[in-house]
């Protein structure tokens, strides 16, 4: 992919057929110039475009890096609406979104619909707005990711309407008469060992102390190893699993700090008991969670996907991402890989998020 904004968004324009999409994705790196590029994309593609900067794409080639991929999606029974939330600073917008979205489908037909989340994924707001979205929508399904930044933690954008937007989400509702199913992956079990959260400042997801005692000393001690060798990688083959109506959602290190406590990628909340987790085999996981989602509906014709960085992470460590890469773009995923995913009412990390969608003859 070319690195000049407006070569690569005409090399890209040039490659879809967005004269009747309903709605074109995109998720790039965050080293374009996001000003220069926005206006190019506003300028290429005059259907509703969303997307948001990453730390790595995921289409037809598997586990990409740098550049901007993209996806029209065309479908008479397809009606894409994107909505801006401009900030994430209290519910009160969030809130606005999801009753406006929730009235417009209930105008529009009695056919089902999901929605996509795409948020800034350094604004420790993904609990709040997600859950403020999913309430206001009732039973409409919520899948998404946290925008990223190729792990600068520096700044991260979504796009809408020709501006790139840090501190803000792009919801996305999606009102269809064809097949879809949301489904989410994990590579990690349940071990027996709990940890209780003692004292932690779920706002800034900072764990002071786990089972009244220091935080990353505790955590190390109940993987079996010593503090000096716990780290951000150690941590996510270990994740800590929040058990909430009979699912597990992971709740992911982002560092292990000088003064013996822990950061989280999640809000992490004194009282909460956590399960310790252990890691099990990715591609035997993704091909379990792809059945089961393709019982549902077969032969997807696209999977929209939101991969947690960290799982690539440890897949390039053992060797396994070529393979992974491969899995997904066997099973048409075209995603990004995400600072935290969304699944409902539910902000995770360390898992693989995703929407298939058939195609009109699947009906």
């Amino acid at each position: 992919m070319l690195s000049d904004e407006v070569a690569a968004v005409a090399e890209l324009a040039a490659g879809l057929d967005v004269s009747a999409a309903s709605i074109v994705l995109f998720f790039c790196s965050p080293r374009y110039d996001l000003q220069k590029l926005g206006q190019a994309l506003q300028k290429a593609i005059a259907v509703p475009v969303v997307g948001c900067t990453a730390a790595g794409q995921i289409d037809e080639r598997g586990y990409v890096d740098g550049g901007i991929s993209a996806l029209s999606l065309t479908s008479s029974e397809l009606l894409a609406t994107p909505y801006l939330i401009s900030s994430l600073t209290g519910s009160a917008e969030a809130t606005n979104v999801g009753y406006e979205a929730a009235v417009a489908l209930a105008r529009r037909s009695t056919r089902k619909a999901f929605g996509m989340l795409l948020i800034d994924g350094l604004s420790n707001a993904e609990e709040r707005i997600v859950a403020t979205l999913f309430e206001a929508l009732g039973d409409v399904p919520l899948v998404g990711g946290s925008a990223a930044d190729d792990l600068t933690n520096q700044r991260t954008d979504v796009y809408f309407q020709g501006a790139f937007h840090s501190s803000a989400a792009v919801f996305v509702l999606f009102d269809t008469s064809l097949p879809f199913t949301t489904f989410k992956v994990q590579h990690v079990a349940a071990t027996l060992r709990k940890l209780v959260i003692t004292d932690a400042d779920a706002d800034a997801r900072l764990v002071r102390e786990i089972n009244g005692k220091p935080a990353a000393a505790e955590y190390a001690a109940q993987i079996g190893l010593p503090l000096a060798q716990l780290d951000p990688l150690v941590c996510a083959e270990h994740p800590l699993l929040l058990s909430a109506e009979g699912e597990l959602y992971a709740r992911g290190v982002r560092s292990v700090n000088q003064d013996g406590s822990l950061s989280f990628f999640c809000a992490v909340d004194t009282g909460l008991v956590l399960t310790l987790g252990e890691p099990i085999a990715a591609l035997e996981a993704l091909r379990v969670g792809f059945e089961k989602a393709e019982g549902r509906v077969p032969d997807p014709a696209v999977v929209l996907g939101f991969d947690c960085f960290s799982r690539r992470r440890e897949f390039e460590r053992l060797g396994e991402a070529p393979a992974v890469g491969r899995f997904l773009a066997s099973h048409r995923v075209f995603g990004f890989c995400t600072y935290g995913e969304q699944f409902d009412s539910v902000h995770v990390n360390q898992t693989f998020t995703a929407i298939a969608l058939g195609s009109a003859t699947q009906t």
